[in-house]
């Protein structure tokens, strides 16, 4: 039950070919034509910007900027009024066990 039982390799069936004879070729050199000269690329593609895509971009800018400030307040809200309460409990903390070390 617990010995590992191994697989046998089946016998192959039916016709088996024997494997294809390559006969190699023989390769003559050509003369190879002189590629056509291409015209110079740049290096760089040119963009021309009308007035509306510069407003687009300016307002999309704006946008981006005012949403990343707006989260960037908005946490730094949240660390300001999670640290004033932390500090008010502390507060009250340290009055309940100086009042109640007096009360003894």
């Amino acid at each position: 039950m617990f010995q590992p039982k191994i697989p046998t390799m089946p016998q192959p069936s039916g016709l088996v070919t024997p494997p294809a004879v390559v006969q190699p070729t023989t390769i003559t050199p050509g003369t190879h034509a002189p590629a056509p000269a291409a015209a110079p690329e740049p290096s760089r593609p040119v963009v021309q910007l009308t007035p509306g895509t510069a407003v687009a971009l300016v307002g999309a800018g704006t946008a981006v900027v005012l949403v990343v400030g707006t989260v960037l307040v908005s946490l730094l809200l949240a660390v300001a009024v999670t640290s004033a309460s932390v500090a008010v409990c502390a507060v009250v903390l340290r009055s309940l066990i100086a009042s109640n070390a007096k009360r003894r």
